[in-house]
């Protein structure tokens, strides 16, 4: 559970999320994970909610339409089936709208935030290898006439970014439905698993049949394609898989980057005790650059407001001892871009 979306009462559902009546609440709260793999899906959860079928596409579209629904797809855990960095940007005011939109043309960058800092512009590039990222950072440079602070991931503590929107329990997860193939151990991505997440990047059609054209895309049968998905999120490389939701969308407009300056010796204990709290969405461990940047631990705060944002970061530092260590809190202000990462040939075929 995240700090974002602290379970409501049932008095409160209703009023907390205009627009959205009890079953999208239902919907949107179950499916954020554990999607079924099976080839008739949303008969299933149009099944476990008392709804038809066209119904529960016909409600998915509308709220994809109103942008509540980025997607619904997978989460990739980074560095797992490419290379990828968090990069920023030190831009003057005045150019910041230009360079922004040459950073966001960029088919390798998924995500692009303005932030308020002196390093302004924060981007994530995710490319198939580590020689792609870095030709990448240095097209980003050249093109924009800025220097890249890259910030590449040294340790993922917590990457989930659901949304909890309900108090009431969860559905039971349809298991009997789903293709489970456990692979026995550890297994590397090879070309056939980047194939399915490459038919995966812009999302799962909203059809009756959505993995049929996946796995035409892919270029295999599938259960093929199911069984892949299923051990790709059994080995973690897949992180969750179901839909994907724009908090901005929800109302949860205070979104913040907080990071400390923590003793190397610490980390992973200080880590441990933020994620505990439940209070951040994402926490993670990047390099020092020194002068540029002394900050080494991360995480993701996201609330309604800024008030409830600072809050949350006094607890957060509270409980895990974290007040005397330097920090910054860099609050997003605009989104430029935010989308999956592409795995697709895309950048060699000149695609955005």
């Amino acid at each position: 559970m995240t700090a974002l979306a602290k379970p409501l009462d049932a008095a409160s559902e209703a009023g907390a999320f205009p627009g959205l009546d009890p079953v999208d609440l239902a919907v949107l709260d179950q499916w954020q994970r554990d999607f079924p793999l099976c080839e008739a899906p949303f008969d299933v959860v149009a099944d476990l909610h008392g709804l038809a079928c066209d119904d529960l596409i016909a409600r998915l579209s509308r709220l994809k339409a109103a942008g509540i629904v980025s997607r619904l797809g997978a989460t990739v855990r980074p560095n797992t089936a490419g290379a990828s960095t968090l990069a920023a940007m030190a831009v003057a005011p005045d150019r910041l709208d230009q360079v922004a939109a040459i950073v966001s043309q960029h088919p390798f960058v998924n995500h692009n935030y303005q932030r308020e800092h002196g390093w302004n512009l924060w981007f994530v590039v995710t490319a198939p290898d580590a020689d792609e990222l870095a030709a990448s950072l240095d097209e980003l440079s050249a093109a924009t006439g800025e220097r890249v602070l890259a910030l590449p991931l040294e340790k993922p503590y917590h990457i989930d970014l659901g949304f909890r929107l309900r108090r009431v329990a969860l559905l039971p997860s349809p298991a009997s439905h789903v293709v489970v193939h456990r692979p026995r151990g550890q297994v590397e991505v090879d070309a056939a698993d980047r194939r399915v997440l490459a038919a995966l990047e812009d999302g799962l059609p909203l059809t009756s049949e959505p993995y049929a054209g996946l796995a035409r895309a892919a270029a295999m049968p599938v259960a093929e394609l199911l069984g892949r998905l299923a051990s790709l999120t059994a080995r973690g490389i897949v992180t969750r898989f179901g839909l994907i939701l724009n908090h901005r969308a929800l109302g949860f407009r205070a979104n913040a980057m907080a990071v400390w300056d923590v003793p190397d010796h610490m980390v992973d204990e200080v880590a441990a005790s933020m994620v505990a709290t439940g209070l951040v969405s994402l926490c993670y461990r990047r390099p020092r650059r020194r002068p540029d940047w002394p900050y080494n631990l991360f995480a993701m705060i996201h609330a309604q407001d800024r008030a409830a944002a600072r809050a949350i970061l006094i607890e957060v530092n509270a409980i895990a001892g974290t007040r005397q260590f330097e920090q910054a809190v860099l609050f997003s202000t605009r989104c430029f871009k935010q989308r999956g990462a592409v795995f697709s040939a895309r950048r060699r075929e000149g695609a955005a």
